[in-house]
């Protein structure tokens, strides 16, 4: 077994065995090797026999720490100068896991930056090479990488670790180096072996209560402390503190506040005084109940805040002291104000009879704060009426509810044959003292009066007086008019009119419609086209009327002409009317004038589908006037 030591000495003397030679930076030793042991990396080879990967590997952890894990290019260069040659070269600590080299003594992955590969390495070659190992003193590319078949036998090139279990104080990671390693502290530890602790600020609450935890001395890195209240109290803040690599506590050091209870209120009607010590209604708090007069509480007199944010004992409340319940006299009614609910203090009560009785007693009572009713109870009594006597020629017929001619008594009045009651049939006692209606009296049975019919005569005969029972009216009209009804009417025994209601209704003509090209205006005095209805035509720009221009309803319900047409005033007929009046062109005017008829008549013939009808309810505003729609007056 061979060594090559790096120490960590300056100069870096080497204790050899009797076949060592002195190295500047290493010494190599093979057979027995004796060493001063220090704090250094070393590296071993195996000077015996090859080994397989996983032999090499056996070996190195069997006997020192592992296969060799390179860190430098200062490290290779070493090696390539201490270790002798070998044929088959050193097998070290790399090996493809999944598809990633890696260190297998440290577990960590190989850096682009750490890569010492030969030229055209890895080549991955029959895909089974996933070892590595080092050319030492060759030739060519000395001190490179190059991939190979794991079950080839080669040297095993081992090293022994500078970093021990409690190297760095365990506060940081030991990291080797040639000859010695560095320690990287864990955050929250500091100095050469991570033995120093960083220190937070020490930490003195008021009135919070706090049990702390050092790991690594007072108020130190890692160190934790705990906050509580005391009963009755709440944190406000973080209920763990602890010392952060910062040198930095995790949060602010928290308070302790009274707990709280929900905010109370007076009762209704009532009265609260409270005393705090920590604070409006929180722990400790007491609050004292009362009521105003009339009213009595409901509940505890005083409440407490408890430690539990919840207040001692129930909600009060006032309540108004009751009086006995009233009832509603006999006929009559009881209207009573309930302030603080039924028959309670300050309720009032109202009495009133019904129609036709009076109170005899207090008018109100008052509920009062002993629990009692002002006044005594009232009563109602009925009212009376004076006597009624039967009229002449009547009788007179009465029923008595609450005894005679008082309140409620009905008399019922009636007349013999022939004469018919005036006044009320029926009277009625009322609450006033009075009767209903007036007196009554028999008189001879009338019809009602009528009128003459509008545009006619009525001549009437009368027995017993004007329309009364017997009387005959006879009916008649005005040129133009028909009579619509009865012609004679008679005042019967029951007050009614034989037959119907009479009037005389205008005599209609035909439906009158605007001539294509033109408008129609009527002026119509008893409705739509009736008798005495005069319509005026007339015609567009352009055209001219053909006939009469007003035409008016006869009581023989004809219209005194035919209705007009509107024709077209063009060049050739303003020709042919010219030359119309010269007798020296009449044969000629007659000719024209045929053939300007029969021009007419044919667009006279294709426009009549276009005419539109009157519209009867198309009112201008004076009564009996009417005018087609497409017509405007005020043109």
């Amino acid at each position: 077994m061979g060594t090559a030591e790096g120490l960590r000495s300056a100069g870096r003397t080497w204790t050899l065995g009797s076949c060592g030679t002195y190295l500047g930076i290493a010494a190599i030793t093979w057979g027995m090797v004796l060493w001063v042991e220090v704090d250094a990396w070393t590296y071993h080879y195996s000077d015996q026999g090859d080994y397989t990967w996983e032999q090499a590997r056996n070996f190195c952890q069997t006997f020192f720490t592992d296969l060799v894990a390179i860190q430098n290019q200062q490290e290779i260069e070493y090696l390539n100068k201490s270790l002798p040659y070998h044929g088959r070269y050193y097998w070290i600590g790399i090996r493809k896991l999944g598809s990633t080299w890696t260190w297998v003594g440290t577990q960590k992955a190989l850096s682009k930056e750490a890569e010492n590969w030969a030229e055209g390495e890895p080549n991955n070659r029959r895909s089974n090479q996933d070892c590595v190992e080092i050319y030492i003193q060759r030739p060519q590319q000395s001190g490179k990488w190059n991939d190979e078949p794991c079950n080839r036998k080669k040297k095993a090139l081992c090293y022994r670790a500078s970093c021990q279990p409690f190297s760095c104080s365990q506060r940081g990671e030991c990291v080797e180096t040639i000859g010695s390693y560095r320690c990287e502290c864990y955050p929250g530890f500091h100095g050469p072996e991570c033995a120093d602790v960083l220190q937070c600020a020490k930490l003195e609450p008021k009135g919070v209560p706090m049990n702390c935890s050092h790991p690594y001395g007072d108020f130190s890195y890692n160190s934790t402390c705990e906050f509580g209240c005391h009963k009755g109290f709440e944190r406000q803040g973080a209920g763990v503190l602890r010392c952060l690599p910062s040198q930095e506590w995790s949060a602010n050091i928290p308070t302790c506040t009274a707990v709280t209870c929900p905010v109370l209120r007076a009762p209704d009607q009532g009265e609260m005084n409270c005393s705090h010590l920590h604070g409006d209604f929180s722990f400790g708090s007491t609050c004292a109940f009362s009521c105003q007069k009339g009213f009595v509480l409901m509940g505890p007199e005083s409440r407490e805040c408890t430690a539990t944010g919840i207040w001692t004992g129930d909600a009060t409340r006032c309540e108004a002291i009751s009086c006995p319940v009233l009832s509603a006299p006999d006929q009559g009614e009881m209207h009573c104000s309930q302030i603080h609910g039924n028959f309670t203090y300050g309720s009032m009560c109202a009495f009133s009879c019904q129609t036709g009785f009076a109170l005899v007693g207090l008018q109100s009572r008052e509920c009062t704060a002993l629990g009692t009713w002002t006044g005594d109870t009232p009563h109602c009594e009925a009212i009376t009426c004076p006597v009624l006597r039967a009229p002449d020629q009547g009788e007179l017929n009465c029923s008595h509810l609450h005894g005679d001619f008082t309140f409620g008594s009905s008399c019922a009045f009636s007349c013999q044959t022939g004469f018919v009651l005036i006044g009320s049939d029926r009277r009625k006692c009322t609450a006033t003292e009075t009767w209903t209606g007036d007196a009554p009296r028999c008189e001879a049975i009338k019809c009602s009066a009528l009128t003459t019919p509008k545009m006619g005569q009525a001549t009437c005969f009368h027995l017993h007086g004007d329309f009364t029972f017997g009387s005959t009216c006879a009916f008649s009209c005005q040129v133009g008019f028909v009579l619509m009804g009865s012609e004679s009417r008679e005042c019967t025994a029951l007050g009614t009119w034989t037959g119907n209601p009479t009037h005389c209704k205008a005599i209609s003509c035909p439906v009158l419609s605007p001539p294509s090209r033109g408008q129609l205006s009527c002026s119509q005095l008893h409705g739509n086209f009736t008798y005495n209805s005069t319509c005026t035509f007339s015609c567009e720009e352009g055209f001219v009327r053909m006939g009469a221009e007003m035409l008016q309803c006869e009581a023989t319900g004809n219209w005194t002409r035919d209705p007009p047409v509107c024709a077209e005033d063009g060049a050739f007929l303003k020709q042919v009317l010219a030359y119309s009046s010269s007798s020296a062109l009449a044969v000629a005017g007659l000719v024209l004038s045929g053939g300007l008829i029969a021009l007419l008549a044919k667009r006279l013939s294709d426009r009549e589908e276009k005419r539109k009808l009157l519209k009867p309810t198309s009112d201008l505003g004076a009564p009996g006037t009417f005018t087609n729609a497409a017509y405007d007056a005020n043109l």
